[in-house]
């Protein structure tokens, strides 16, 4: 009888976690809207969308925000954010191997070996073009 009204108190006390809650949508929505604002041809990582939005240890959330947003309208151009190296890392996440680098060469982006060729002089940094 006791453990039975101990176990009713314990879960009493757990509260229910939304894996997906107003604070992680509000997160996507900024992740969305910089990068939204890649201009075509420019590339940027997960890592300084991050920091503009000043959470810079949560490249990897901007990874799996990157990774969801194929459902999202009006359109996020995923393919446009690579890890801090000017790696494709997030290809796998494509509909193929491929058509990241395939929407990266349309926009006259140049990938060799999955990885950005000049990646320093194509990549294009939200905290110094969005004025934060």
């Amino acid at each position: 009888m006791k453990e039975n009204s101990e176990n009713k108190r314990n879960s009493e006390k757990i509260k229910p976690v939304v894996p997906s809650g107003a604070a992680d949508d509000n997160f996507f929505q900024l992740v969305f809207d910089i990068a939204r604002q890649i201009p075509k041809g420019r590339v940027t990582s997960y890592g300084a969308i991050a920091k503009c939005i000043g959470t810079g240890r949560s490249a990897r959330l901007v990874g799996w925000a990157m990774n969801g947003s194929g459902r999202i309208k009006p359109k996020v151009p995923a393919h446009r954010v690579v890890n801090s190296q000017g790696m494709l890392t997030g290809k796998f996440h494509f509909e193929t191997l491929t058509k990241m680098e395939e929407l990266l060469a349309k926009e006259g982006v140049k990938v060799k070996n999955d990885k950005v060729v000049d990646f320093k002089r194509l990549f294009w940094n939200p905290m110094d073009e969005l004025g934060f």
